[in-house]
């Protein structure tokens, strides 16, 4: 799992090429708009991809258009080739969903609207009439942009900051992919594709139920007992036992590789790496507390006085072992990592290797952030 996914030994991944090559394998990394000390699918790649900058992945998605803002596992980041797979959900937004009489109202003066003025925000095209809408009632404007988006008219053109400006779908896109038919009309083959897709982004995975089938219309247990059935009869998974667990693991047989050469007991580089909160490896935490002993929740929504650590903590991977987790803020005024506090799992040796390599880490994690400072408290 941890070869798969280049956080261990030499990095695998670098610079744009390698942010192309890991999404490439993932399908997809988690999109979140909350920024404590870099947002998730930045903190994703951060910690895989030799020499990423926010910049890069800013670039990829507004500048070049190889990177696009869709819906796979909840709101993420993918492939822009990879739009035509996702057309029966387009589909779908377009005949349901809040205020979805209102909405349709406006839509062709939205066209318009953009048309004349290039891409816009919610505040530039009027509408502020209140509707339903799925948190709470909200502008028309934002209904609308955000309905249009899903239905695939639109797409998000650039961002200033969490603010999303929105172009026709037609500007940005290719024509061939715009219109390409969905390469898996048949509701399970269709169902069989994302879910290769899935095991593919962890590295390893059970046929249980998991946060990381999220998002896969109409996978219910009978329908995944099937797929996995198919998948190991097609000899597109491999079936594996994994000594203390007793349910069957598979990863995608176009790993079998990783497999050879984990079997062979390389020594691999021990790197030290803060993991994301969202992290495609930890999509299923169950699977992470069986295989490392990590039992990981991300406490941000969990109200302050029943946390057990923090707001914003993530993981903290040393080689093969999760050995803590760290509360870390960039402060942008003083350029300086702030780190919170450092919590280190039961029977963690405080050796001088591994305090350097923590070192390290956060010295690398400061200028992600574009912090020129680490800040550490008494007894970190």
């Amino acid at each position: 799992m941890l070869l798969k996914q280049g956080l261990i030994g030499n990095y695998r991944f670098s610079g744009k090429q390698g942010v192309l090559d890991f999404i490439h394998q993932a399908g997809c990394i988690q999109f979140d708009p909350i920024d404590v000390c870099g947002k998730n699918a930045e903190l994703v790649l951060q910690s895989r991809v030799k020499g990423f900058t926010k910049q890069l992945l800013y670039s990829l998605l507004y500048e070049e258009r190889k990177l696009l803002d869709y819906f796979d596992k909840n709101l993420s980041i993918i492939k822009t080739t990879d739009w035509p797979y996702f057309r029966r959900y387009r589909e779908a937004h377009k005949i349901g969903g809040r205020s979805h009489d209102k909405i349709n109202a406006v839509c062709e003066e939205i066209k318009k609207i953009i048309r004349e003025k290039g891409a816009v925000s919610s505040a530039d095209i009027g509408f502020d009439d209140k509707v339903n809408w799925y948190w709470s009632d909200a502008k028309l404007s934002r209904a609308a942009l955000e309905t249009m988006y899903f239905r695939g008219d639109l797409v998000v053109h650039h961002k200033k900051g969490t603010i999303k400006y929105y172009d026709l779908a037609e500007n940005c896109i290719a024509a061939e992919l715009l219109n390409a038919p969905e390469p898996y009309p048949d509701e399970l083959d269709h169902q069989k594709w994302r879910v290769l897709r899935r095991i593919g982004a962890v590295g390893l995975l059970w046929n249980k139920s998991s946060d990381a089938w999220l998002n896969i219309w109409g996978l219910k247990s009978t329908q995944r007992n099937e797929i996995f059935r198919q998948l190991l009869m097609e000899e597109k998974i491999i079936e594996l036992t994994v000594d203390g667990i007793k349910e069957k693991l598979y990863c995608l047989s176009a790993d079998q590789g990783l497999l050879e050469t984990v079997l062979q007991d390389p020594e691999l580089k021990s790197r030290c790496e803060l993991i994301a909160p969202l992290d495609n490896m930890l999509w299923g935490r169950r699977l992470i507390k069986a295989l490392f002993d990590f039992d990981y929740k991300w406490e941000i929504y969990t109200p302050s006085a029943q946390r057990k650590y923090g707001y914003y903590v993530l993981p903290l991977l040393y080689g093969d072992r999760f050995i803590g987790r760290v509360e870390a803020i960039g402060d942008r005024k003083t350029k300086t990592l702030v780190v919170k506090n450092i919590w280190y799992e039961t029977g963690v040796k405080q050796t001088k290797r591994l305090q350097t390599a923590i070192n390290n880490c956060l010295h690398k994690f400061a200028g992600f952030n574009e912090c020129k400072h680490v800040f550490l408290p008494d007894g970190c």
